[in-house]
């Protein structure tokens, strides 16, 4: 493996059918089945966010090393790790998987900013498509299929803690010709 890079960045997002990811600093719906398949997929990796999706969240996230991209240097949570920028934070990811055998992959949650700053660093794609066009504020940039290739996508119909029925389709960046 000699030259690549030991882990592969994700970006985990779940996008309306008209762009939206976010509304007034939270998610505009309710996706209880997601989450559960969230989880599942990012238990025990490393998982890189904004401070405002931190603050929305709550909570370090159980089970994960939770790394927040900040500029604000005195900002500081239990249990979370903090990066002055996205670049940082994928380092600090790169260092403590290095010593976990078991993950396979540093895991991008949000928000919309270090989602545009991420996305040419990606090598895959999990997005849950929210089937549905949804009022928001923040917004993820089209998946540009010259870019990402579709490589397995599954219907999952709104269970009863869920506002709408989602789509759940992994991408992968395709190879430079």
């Amino acid at each position: 493996m000699a030259g690549k890079a030991p882990h592969r960045i994700g970006i985990h997002v779940a996008i309306a059918e008209n762009g939206v990811i976010g509304r007034a600093g939270g998610l505009p719906w309710r996706l209880s089945t997601d989450l559960k398949r969230f989880k599942a997929d990012t238990m025990g990796s490393p998982i890189i966010m904004g401070r405002k999706t931190f603050e929305s969240v709550g909570r370090p996230l159980p089970g994960r090393m939770n790394i927040v991209v900040t500029r604000q240097k005195d900002w500081h949570v239990e249990g979370v790790e903090t990066a002055p920028s996205l670049n940082d934070a994928i380092r600090l990811a790169r260092q403590s998987a290095a010593e976990m055998p078991e993950v396979r992959e540093i895991c991008i949650i949000g928000g919309g900013e270090l989602y545009r700053e991420a996305l040419p660093l990606t090598d895959i794609l999990h997005v849950t498509h929210v089937l549905a066009p949804v009022d928001g504020d923040t917004f993820f940039p089209p998946i540009d299929p010259a870019i990402w290739a579709e490589i397995s996508s599954a219907d999952v119909p709104a269970g009863e803690r869920d506002t709408y029925p989602t789509r759940h389709t992994v991408y992968e960046r395709r190879s430079a010709a």
